[in-house]
């Protein structure tokens, strides 16, 4: 095992003590058994991206150290930034992790950085101290030196002599509460007028106001835009609902017209039934009639001319059963393109225009629908009207020109 030169503490490692972050690995020793040493692998110069204490708890749970103060020696070769999401995990690390260390001491600080970590050390709570060193060998003496209650070197309580050092020291502090943790309430202690640095202060004091003050139009703004939104929340909801309520209004009468269809449907049918049956019973009754007329011993040319007629309403009567029963698919969207295209047209012009186009002639349409001939070309006469169809252009024409269209 590898023992520390200065402090002779043995050095655990383990190859899997590291985090991964773009451009360098950081990684942790464990010197003894209250000592973190943390450093970075890298090529060149980067900037710490982010602040976790993950790390850490691995290093002290697999190591199993008990309930003592921790110190933490930082290695600062190779880092000349620190980004702003780090300086903001600063706050995680001074008052929320867990355990607190006792001590932090960096070194090897690349000039670029010293202002930050002086920065850092300023705004510690009182039972932290933050220690900048110049190597490695400092590092760890200061730390034993910490540990084993020594007085520390004269630079290090310097600040509380030196009026300059107190008064760097808070400048720095006030600025890494609001930059940092974004403390725009901590009231900034302003040295005399007469002192060289009240100007320093007043301005950092009169920036403190009013990045207070745009934080608070800034909360205004998304107030505004937050009950804005709700507003148009709550207008889309009513509307929604409105339109929920109509769609159930709209689907109860639709369901109603279904239920009135198919009732309606029901009574048709049961007609239908009705007018096969009592077809049916005629054409029974005229078959009966039309064979007791070819065995009557009547005159020849009389019993020929009765069965004719016979014949005739046997027919006429097959028409009407075939009309009323056996609607074909063709004819069905006929009529319903008919109807569609002629709304003022009623059932029996309807019924009429059908027989028109399937070629029936007028005599037998006028049989078929119960009425005179005469009647029947008084029908045909107000269909032509209706369908709005030049003098010189039959119903028939139009009607199968209408049963072709697409």
């Amino acid at each position: 095992m590898k023992t520390c030169p200065f402090s002779g503490l043995p050095v655990t490692a383990k190859p899997h003590w590291k985090e991964e972050q773009p451009g360098y690995i950081k990684r942790l020793e464990l010197i003894g058994d209250d000592i973190l040493h943390a450093f970075i692998e890298a090529r060149h110069p980067v900037s710490l991206h982010t602040l976790s204490n993950n790390l850490v708890k691995t290093v002290l749970r697999e190591s199993g150290i008990p309930d003592k103060p921790l110190y933490l020696v930082w290695d600062m070769n190779n880092i000349n930034d620190v980004s702003y999401e780090y300086k903001q995990g600063i706050s995680d690390l001074i008052y929320h992790w867990g355990p607190a260390f006792t001590a932090v001491v960096f070194y090897n600080i690349d000039p670029s950085c010293r202002i930050i970590l002086e920065s850092f050390a300023a705004i510690v709570p009182n039972n932290m101290t933050v220690l900048l060193r110049e190597n490695y060998r400092e590092a760890i003496e200061c730390v034993m030196d910490f540990r084993s209650g020594k007085a520390l070197p004269d630079e290090v309580n310097a600040a509380a002599a030196n009026e300059e050092s107190e008064l760097r020291r808070e400048f720095l502090a006030a600025v890494a509460r609001i930059s940092w943790l974004n403390m725009l309430n901590h009231k900034i202690a302003l040295p005399p007028e007469n002192s060289s640095f009240y100007p320093y202060f007043k301005a950092l004091d009169h920036m403190q106001n009013d990045l207070q003050a745009r934080e608070e139009l800034h909360e205004q703004e998304v107030q505004r835009l937050k009950n804005e939104c709700e507003q148009r929340l709550t207008q889309k909801i009513i509307l929604l609902n409105a339109q929920i309520e109509l769609n159930r209004k709209e689907l109860l009468q639709h369901e109603q017209e279904r239920a009135s269809l198919k009732s309606r449907i029901s009574a048709q049918e049961m007609e239908l039934t009705r007018i096969s049956t009592a077809i049916g019973e005629k054409t029974s009754a005229l078959h009966q009639l039309h064979e007791q007329i070819k065995s009557l011993d009547i005159d020849q040319q009389v019993r020929q001319r009765m069965a004719e007629q016979c014949q005739s309403m046997l027919e006429t009567e097959l028409t009407e059963k075939r009309l009323k029963t056996e609607l074909t698919a063709g004819d069905s969207e006929f009529l319903s393109k008919l109807q569609k295209k002629h709304p003022n047209l009623n059932q029996r012009e309807l019924r009429v225009g059908l027989m028109v186009k399937l070629n029936y002639d007028t005599r037998e349409i006028a049989r078929a629908i119960g009425i005179s001939t005469r009647g029947m070309e008084s029908i045909r006469y107000r269909m032509h009207k209706k369908l709005n169809l030049d003098k010189h252009k039959s119903i028939k024409t139009y009607l199968s020109e209408l049963a072709t269209e697409q």
